[in-house]
């Protein structure tokens, strides 16, 4: 595996395996638009997120968006007419980005860079409108502050943030205790890292609650939405749970469009989304 020149550490000088993730995200990235294919709980999932960040971002805005995975949200922005640049640490991902960026019509809108989020501050294309984060990819991430403190260098006054982030709490995960999976049902309730096997290397992974995001951009950035995602609807892994039982699919769509944005639900689901906003005060501003 080629070695990335610039591996990044934690805020906390602790070492961090970026270069397993590099490999691990690289194994899943041939595979990873295939599996998004006929999931019509994914495709909903990602229409919740798109959404919420159009609401958010004028026509044509610049976004960045970081661990861009396969580029399908970059894609689906920079067919909408914003102007995208999107990043990731896995250079099989960025190959996938690549590719959708030569067999697709983009106009010139979307660029892809290989690189870790923790090192963006030569980005080209700064200062941007926005800054998006999908599907839990910053959940690899054992410091959020490392993440959000170079933030302010990559954005113009008033631009937004959105990070999708798995909680700590997950109602669907914790059922898993009714059938006797306590490992399943608990793993997100533990203290530090826990390992995640993705295409069979152990990645560590970190559940963040929306107080510990907030407090990690500290006073420049102010709450605009939180909203809850796959609160009662399954885990995007339950792939035929929409077609096995349409019915009571339809049900729980409708229960999360009625309560994800309410307390306690938008920090029980799978995910939830998270946008902010960048305002800071005279003098300050650092692109």
């Amino acid at each position: 595996m080629r070695r990335n020149p610039k591996t990044p550490t934690s805020g906390t000088n602790t070492p961090h395996p970026w270069e397993q993730v590099d490999q691990a995200f690289g194994r899943k990235a041939v595979l990873y638009d295939a599996f998004g294919r006929d999931h019509p709980n994914l495709a909903r999932m990602r229409a919740k997120v798109r959404a919420h960040v159009e609401s958010l971002l004028f026509p044509g805005a610049s976004l960045l968006e970081i661990n861009a995975g396969t580029g399908a949200d970059a894609a689906y922005f920079a067919q909408r007419g914003y102007r995208v640049h999107a990043t990731d640490l896995s250079a099989g991902m960025v190959a996938q980005i690549r590719k959708k960026i030569s067999t697709r019509d983009l106009g010139g809108r979307l660029s892809a860079q290989q690189v870790s989020f923790t090192q963006l501050k030569s980005l080209p294309g700064k200062p941007f409108d926005g800054v998006l984060s999908n599907l839990g990819g910053i959940n690899c991430a054992p410091d959020l502050g490392a993440i959000a403190h170079g933030l302010p260098g990559l954005l113009k006054p008033g631009s937004t943030v959105t990070w999708v982030v798995m909680p700590p709490v997950c109602l669907w995960e914790l059922a898993q205790a009714l059938r006797g999976n306590l490992h399943l049902a608990l793993r997100r309730l533990k203290k530090g890292a826990v390992q995640a096997n993705v295409e069979g290397i152990a990645i560590p992974t970190y559940y963040y609650a929306p107080r510990r995001v907030r407090a990690a951009f500290g006073p420049n950035f102010q709450v605009l939405r939180l909203e809850g995602l796959s609160v009662f609807t399954p885990p995007a892994d339950h792939k035929e749970f929409p077609t096995r039982y349409p019915r009571l699919y339809r049900l729980l769509v409708g229960l999360e469009d009625l309560l994800a944005d309410r307390f306690p639900f938008y920090s029980w689901g799978d995910f939830y989304i998270l946008s902010l906003r960048y305002t800071p005060k005279a003098g300050q501003e650092c692109f």
